[in-house]
């Protein structure tokens, strides 16, 4: 179960480390960070791309370490005691692996008007 659980987390760090040092060179339809926002042009991608990766990349260790922590609780704990936690765990890190979409989007309306022209 540890190893199911931890698979969320070292996602999250696995891409935003590649969103931050090598993200996708062109805008595309199957890889990255794709919104209507962040394809409207190379400076929204690349904007979208770094702003998104440094915040999976923060959260992806945050919740590798409350991960690992959370299921000592459950150590030598009966079968549906650990899927339980199992369960919990894997809904919240769903949950909190959604929330930067909303704020890479947030700082994209700052950041740039709607045609994609950088604000200052």
């Amino acid at each position: 179960m540890l190893f199911s659980n931890l698979l969320i987390p070292f996602i999250m760090i696995l891409f935003g480390m590649i969103f931050v040092k090598k993200p996708p060179k062109y805008i595309n339809r199957w890889y990255g960070y794709r919104t209507s926002m962040s394809s409207k042009n190379m400076e929204t991608w690349n904007f979208a791309h770094l702003y998104f990766g440094r915040i999976w990349l923060v959260e992806g260790w945050i919740l590798l370490l409350a991960t690992i922590v959370a299921m000592l609780f459950v150590l030598k704990k009966d079968i549906d005691t650990i899927g339980f936690y199992s369960l919990v765990i894997e809904i919240i890190e769903l949950i909190l692996m959604l929330i930067p979409i909303i704020l890479t989007e947030i700082a994209l309306h700052k950041r740039f008007t709607k045609d994609g022209i950088q604000r200052y």
